[in-house]
């Protein structure tokens, strides 16, 4: 399953994290297995957070310019801006 974490949706590696979380958590498994499937919770984990960093990306956030109109930029823009001021002009539409 580790190998495989990569190619599986979002919800999928979810739903095999609970059911991971839900075995270790009544005891069903030894010691040896609860590391394995701690090992492939890791990775499930790290690949939902991959996954939810490029959604991330992908949004857009709606801001205000000085004259109270909403201006719609790309999430990661808007992190930068207060970091370079010297770029006072909106997106052009569809970038």
């Amino acid at each position: 399953m580790a190998k495989s974490a990569k190619r599986l949706k979002f919800e999928d590696a979810m739903a095999r994290l609970d059911e991971i979380v839900e075995a270790m958590e009544a005891g069903e498994i030894g010691i040896e297995e609860s590391i394995a499937r701690y090992e492939e919770a890791m990775q499930l984990a790290s690949h939902c957070r991959g996954i939810l960093d490029h959604v991330e990306q992908r949004i857009r956030q709606i801001q205000f310019d000085a004259s109270g109109q909403p201006q719609v930029t790309p999430f990661a823009a808007a992190e930068t801006d207060t970091d370079n001021d010297t770029d006072d002009q909106p997106p052009a539409a569809g970038q």
